[in-house]
């Protein structure tokens, strides 16, 4: 499996914050590959920078010494999440769906609304 996961999973990864269930613990440490998106950093700084999020100031050492491979976004991933039904109004949301689907990835997420698009999910 392929997995990528969404913003709230990659902090609670990042921080060991119990919150993070066994089982998503264990579809990480089994997958093939662990991608974390360019749209996640972005939403994380975004968060941080406005108070409403606090996160290590070392993130992305802490993702690359985990192994997690990052995932940028293409201009294909940009048209599919602007072209994808309205059912999730969050544009960061709608990146990691449309990577998903684009790359054949399971996303690791906390929230239930991503699994409306079809996408493979593992439920935190």
């Amino acid at each position: 499996m392929r997995l990528l996961l969404d913003s709230q999973i990659l902090i609670w990864a990042m921080v060991d914050d119990p919150r993070l269930r066994t089982h998503v613990r264990e579809a990480m440490l089994t997958a093939e590959v662990v991608h974390v998106s360019a749209a996640s950093i972005w939403e994380i700084a975004i968060k941080r920078e406005k108070g409403r999020l606090t996160v290590p100031d070392d993130l992305i050492d802490r993702v690359d010494r985990a192994g997690f491979e990052s995932l940028s976004v293409t201009i294909e991933h940009g048209w599919l999440a602007g072209s994808l039904p309205r059912l999730h109004d969050d544009p960061f949301d709608r990146v990691i769906v449309a990577q998903a689907i684009a790359e054949g990835l399971t996303i690791a997420t906390s929230d239930r609304r991503m699994s409306d698009y079809g996408v493979p999910v593992i439920a935190a």
